[in-house]
């Protein structure tokens, strides 16, 4: 009896051993479960675990980050300043319960380069939206701007050193988080670099993961207003 006793003691202490293990993990997420927790450094300073912002709604952002040597992804840094601007201009953190995270794989040096290189990719946008002598464009070239009018439709111009960080930057530069969420890829949209597939949750005061949204290709993110309505429902 005292041995049967001892051995399912030692079942158990494995059980909750392998059950403890699993749940340090961080693994890919299913909506309707738990979000697997995480403590990453911020790049603003300090450090942030998710489990810490229960009663918050979060908006978890994945943007793609680099999407060829030296050149970052333009759509998702316009997508930041679209939600930046709302931030500052309509206060939408407090307004929905909500704090908003954007997570680079990348070395705190690299997202300082991301920070300095964001105004210029603002004036990119502007540029294609209205390039010089517009009239000698042939189809092509006009589809192309019109395309890039219709997909960027707001103008925002920052100078370098005063691009606007209200919002927590991560940083995840051993890509623990990336690779056990499994967005990071070494491949994707025809560029071969270190770089996440551009994913968003959505995750309830609860913990509860609520939207995983993971991109198919370069624009086919949903929006910061279906974002905000998606998050007003959840709090109702």
């Amino acid at each position: 009896m005292k041995i049967q006793k001892k051995t399912l003691a030692m079942v158990v202490l494995a059980v909750l051993t392998i059950s403890s293990f699993l749940s340090a993990q961080i693994r890919p997420a299913s909506v309707r479960q738990m979000m697997p927790d995480f403590t990453l450094p911020v790049y603003q300073g300090g450090e942030i675990s998710l489990s810490k912002l229960q009663a918050k709604n979060v908006l978890l952002i994945f943007p793609r980050g680099l999407a060829g040597e030296d050149h970052w992804c333009h759509v998702c840094n316009y997508q930041y300043a679209e939600l930046a601007e709302l931030e500052i201009e309509k206060n939408i953190r407090e307004k929905n319960d909500l704090e908003i995270l954007f997570v680079l794989p990348y070395s705190k040096e690299m997202v300082q380069e991301w920070v300095d290189k964001f105004a210029g990719q603002m004036e990119d946008i502007e540029n294609w939206k209205n390039p010089a002598d517009q009239e000698k464009l042939d189809e092509q070239g006009k589809k192309r701007m019109e395309m890039i009018k219709r997909y960027f439709p707001k103008s925002y111009k920052f100078e370098k050193g005063k691009v606007p960080l209200p919002f927590p930057i991560l940083i995840d530069a051993e890509r623990k988080v990336s690779k056990g969420l499994g967005v990071f890829t070494t491949e994707w949209g025809g560029s071969k670099i270190g770089q996440n597939v551009p994913t968003i949750y959505i995750i309830d005061k609860k913990g509860i993961l609520q939207l995983k949204y993971i991109s198919q290709n370069t624009f086919d993110r949903p929006g910061s207003g279906y974002l905000l309505e998606f998050i007003s429902y959840i709090n109702k």
